[in-house]
């Protein structure tokens, strides 16, 4: 590492010697005010409100033999339910894009109405148009009599890390709200796998409820719709992810026109080429994942493909950390038949497969659970909008199924929600449960769905208590009774 002194504070290169320095302008678009930009960009970006409907079980004997013996008793109640986030306008006639997460019920309910306000203050109901969990985007539709201002998509694949940039949004429900900051990293991974874990990384402050509002260039393009934080603290910290534009546009056009989301899929378990794996493999590090299980009956098994493969190519692409297989892999047309390059035994092999489609994300998830990962699932969305059980519990459940009881080496006739994260700072993380642990009964009530688990906390929340007593079984372990205190809400 060598310390330069005595030259201006712009970067410099050095040629032959030091007499032919040549300093490194600043490309266009650093400017001294942003207000002339936000002006321009405002008037498209929108607030989202939801209004939801929560079914809540009053029957204290609700899960047990008693319930329908004392069915008349704690007839299931409803309440109200809000959430809040950000959206831009990009058509004249009232296309809105927004996240999927911004506009999803929470838990138990349904969504009965959808709100888009305008910066003037104008309120207008919103039709759902399209939405698509696995990228976490959605489409809106509002109406009126004149056009509406509108913003395009710019081209996220020129970004480059410092590049300015500003989101406006809503965080907090502070409408209207701008921010600016440099891109701090491209196509980052966050290690919640996937898919579209694919990020446009800024420093740019965003907050919970910027979720779907627009990160803009200098030239008032969106290239990312603001999606997620890293946040320790629940605040901005300075690492914010948007999805980039490359990826969102062409899920948007198709949500637009009413067309069904297909993705590629080819049924495999994958992991990175780390620096020893690489070594030993004797390939470039960083190129390439490596193939841990194969789904039997599934488009790569098929093919051929095999534990412990590297696959390098798809398609005649590259796979890199930029360009990850699950990326690759689910811009593919279903039913397309594709070259597949893998080295096995330190042979390069080129194998064809029939793409398949991709399942939904819970059953991925049911087929891909992996009891000791380590892995707690992807950073936490800012919307204000998150599940009972996360805000409450500071868990994440799935139901469990076949494949996942023998997994876990337990009993075929076992019944419970399995935890697949754990927020360290809660109470259920402080008094040591895990991802892998079987919850089998809350306050009693023997559990057979996630649903059953939310009932059982709100139930709770809306008697005042404060904590709810588990049956938590582990693998190897006897079941035991764990009482959680419930987290506080906001």
């Amino acid at each position: 590492m060598s310390l330069i002194t005595g030259y201006p504070a712009g970067a410099q290169v050095a040629q032959n010697d030091a007499q032919h320095m040549q300093q490194i302008t600043p490309r266009a678009g650093a400017p001294s005010s942003f207000a002339d930009l936000t002006e321009q960009l405002q008037p498209a970006v929108v607030n989202i409100a939801t209004r939801q409907r929560v079914t809540v079980n009053n029957n204290p004997f609700s899960g047990t033999p008693f319930a329908e013996l004392f069915g008349n008793r704690g007839r299931p109640t409803t309440r109200e339910a809000q959430s809040l986030g950000s959206g831009f306008i990009v058509s004249a006639d009232g296309y809105v894009v927004t996240n999927n997460h911004v506009i999803a019920a929470e838990g138990h309910a349904e969504v009965e109405e959808i709100t888009v306000s305008t910066p003037d203050g104008t309120e207008y109901p919103a039709e759902l148009v399209g939405r698509d969990a696995a990228s976490d985007l959605a489409v809106l539709k509002i109406s009126r009599d004149k056009p509406f201002p509108f913003v395009k998509f710019g081209d996220s694949s020129q970004a480059r890390v410092g590049d300015w940039v500003i989101a406006i949004g809503n965080p907090f429900g502070l409408g209207g709200t701008v921010t600016a900051g440099i891109i701090s990293a491209v196509y980052r991974n966050t290690g919640s796998a996937g898919a579209y874990d694919r990020y446009i990384q800024t420093d740019a402050s965003i907050n919970r409820g910027n979720s779907g509002g627009p990160l803009f260039d200098m030239q008032g393009n969106v290239i990312g719709i603001n999606n997620a934080i890293f946040s320790p603290s629940g605040g901005s910290v300075g690492i914010g992810f948007a999805i980039p534009a490359e990826t969102a546009s062409p899920i948007v056009k198709k949500l637009m026109a009413g067309e069904e989301i297909k993705r590629g899929y080819l049924g495999v378990l994958i992991g990175p080429v780390s620096e020893d794996m690489a070594e030993a493999l004797d390939i470039p590090e960083n190129h390439g994942e490596f193939i841990q299980s194969v789904t039997a009956n599934g488009p790569a098994d098929k093919a051929g493909i095999q534990p412990g493969d590297v696959v390098m190519k798809v398609d005649g692409k590259d796979v890199t950390p930029d360009q990850t297989l699950s990326f690759l892999v689910a811009n593919i047309e279903p039913g397309t038949r594709v070259p597949v390059q893998v080295i096995r035994d330190g042979k390069r092999q080129t194998l064809n497969i029939s793409v398949g489609e991709r399942p939904s994300e819970e059953e991925l998830a049911q087929q891909t659970f992996d009891p000791d990962s380590d892995d707690l699932g992807p950073p936490q969305a800012p919307s204000s909008g998150q599940g009972v059980l996360e805000d409450a519990l500071g868990l994440h459940v799935i139901p469990l199924n076949p494949q996942i009881t023998r997994q876990l080496g337990v009993s075929s006739d076992t019944q419970g929600v399995v935890i697949t994260a754990v927020d360290p700072s809660s109470d259920a993380g402080q008094k040591g449960l895990q991802r892998g642990d079987i919850l089998l009964t809350a306050n009693y009530q023997r559990l057979t769905s996630v649903e059953d688990l939310e009932n059982v906390v709100k139930t709770a929340q809306d008697q005042d208590r404060e904590a709810v007593l588990l049956r938590v079984q582990r693998r190897g372990r006897p079941a035991q009774f764990v009482p959680i205190r419930l987290k506080e809400s906001d």
